[in-house]
């Protein structure tokens, strides 16, 4: 049988199929415009994500036997907000993850509401990015949109329901709304009252793997697939890449360098760091996880090579770089504020340490390192709860990188693990479709026949020695600048 797996990225749509074995059979990639109406505000169209979805799997599938198609799933960007009127149609473009313009719904449930209450009612405290802040600026600044909503929805969910007709989501995306009791699985009734929505409103939650159900008769009639295709509930991004990389079960770690960066630990326990660090969410196998994600890591990257340097020839800037370890030069990589553990949408990109004899690989050096001492903050702070982690699997755009890697090794003094296939969330996807239609019994049974692990960097002790006092200065940097964050607006 077929499997597709829809990852809903922030720049494109990635779709993938793959059969019964795990074999990856086609891939195909469709994008869509993001908007910047305002400085810090993101938007995209659910109805972009739509046509280019259906035209993307009218593609993927155009070469296979469509008859042999038995689910689709999904991986999705995470906490969006996706807000439909009685009617189900779209009441204004989404707000995405990384739009920063609810700094005030923020204060008002870290500092009005409490941290305290909100970790008690959800595992977590507020980021801009979060969904229920969203849902209260709509209340305060749009409140005739506000007064139209009948769903809220998440921007994968939107995807799952146009295929269904079913208003689904998950508990791993689910998690990061700020509405989610993660701990027991449900909808926090309290966050509900607090953000002025009924529990009616929400969509229901299933678990990632389940089964919401089959693809519409006009839907599978347009795509050509058999109407009995079931349609999984699928995960937010990063559970879907922990599955896709078979991160899945206890203590496994995984690192995913894409747009945003993230370190990802499951744990079959449900837990919480005591400053709230670390986002703590229901992972797509039926158990927890905790999470450190920072607003911008490969896109640190892209931002120097393609806007400050003006190259596509990533590698060849790599190349000069030659003295590991040895860097004076520091990049704080907040492009965009930053989450984890900082929680500072006033954040901004600094450079620090260049004399006259810095040189343009020097910088390089200092933004991938940057990235790479930012991910090991959230480490940090998974160590402090007495969490043991000694290697971890790695993925996204920024794993393509041999010295991005060495790196990540050295400076998190971690066994770095790569993997057969680096799709991530469209293959963890596709997986929990196969475990939907009973292909494989469970998550884990799915991650161990088909994740392949096919070279591991090591840490090097002398390296990670240099890297360690690299760190130690590094981490005294946002501490010094934090104030003048404040000022520069």
């Amino acid at each position: 049988m077929l499997y597709i797996g829809i990852d809903l990225g922030t720049s494109a749509v990635k779709l993938l199929l793959m059969d019964g074995e795990g074999k990856i059979r086609n891939i195909v990639s469709r994008e869509y415009p993001i908007y910047f109406p305002n400085p810090g505000w993101s938007e995209q169209k659910p109805e972009d994500w739509y046509e280019q979805t259906m035209t993307g799997i009218q593609e993927l599938l155009a070469d296979a036997d469509k008859s042999q198609v038995a689910g689709i799933s999904f991986g999705g960007q995470m906490h969006g907000l996706v807000i439909l009127d009685g009617e189900d149609n779209v009441i204004r473009p989404a707000l995405l993850w990384n739009d920063g313009r609810t700094y005030e719904e923020c204060d008002y449930l870290n500092n009005v509401i409490g941290k305290e209450k909100l970790s008690e009612y959800t595992a977590n405290i507020s980021f801009t990015g979060f969904t229920a802040p969203k849902i209260l600026w709509v209340k305060n600044k749009e409140p005739e949109n506000f007064a139209r909503i009948a769903k809220i929805m998440l921007p994968k969910d939107y995807i799952a329901y146009k295929l269904t007709g079913v208003h689904c989501t998950d508990v791993s995306d689910a998690s990061g709304m700020l509405i989610f009791d993660v701990k027991n699985r449900r909808w926090s009734k309290e966050m509900c009252e607090i953000c002025g929505i009924t529990e009616d409103q929400l969509a229901t939650c299933y678990e990632s793997y389940e089964s919401v159900g089959c693809v519409l008769p006009e839907i599978a009639d347009q795509l050509g697939i058999p109407r009995t295709v079931k349609v999984a509930a699928g995960a937010g991004d990063n559970a879907a890449a922990a599955v896709g990389t078979g991160t899945v079960g206890d203590g496994m770690c995984n690192i995913s360098l894409g747009t945003s960066g993230t370190i990802f630990i499951s744990s079959r326990n449900f837990g919480v760091d005591k400053y709230n660090a670390l986002h703590s969410f229901a992972h797509a196998d039926g158990s927890y996880h905790l999470m450190g994600c920072m607003l911008s890591a490969a896109s640190c990257n892209k931002w120097w090579m393609d806007d400050i340097i003006g190259t596509k020839d990533y590698a060849a800037e790599q190349k000069a770089i030659d003295k590991l370890g040895e860097n004076h030069v520091y990049f704080l990589p907040y492009l965009m504020g930053e989450r984890s553990p900082h929680n500072n949408p006033n954040a901004r990109g600094t450079f620090i340490g260049m004399t006259m004899d810095t040189t343009r690989a020097d910088m390089t050096q200092a933004v991938l390192e940057g990235v790479a001492f930012a991910l090991r903050d959230s480490f940090e702070v998974a160590r402090s709860l007495g969490i043991q982690i000694e290697r971890t699997k790695i993925c996204g755009g920024g794993a393509k990188s041999p010295l991005w890697k060495k790196m990540i090794a050295n400076i998190l003094n971690l066994k770095v693990d790569v993997i057969e296939s680096e799709e991530g969330p469209s293959l963890g996807g596709a997986m929990l479709a196969a475990v939907a239609c009973g292909e494989y019994a469970s998550v884990e049974e799915a991650a161990a026949k088909i994740v392949k692990v096919v070279d591991t960097v090591e840490p090097d002790p002398e390296l990670v020695a240099k890297y360690d006092e690299r760190y130690a200065q590094f981490k005294e940097i946002y501490p010094a600048c934090k104030p003048l964050f404040e000022i520069i607006k």
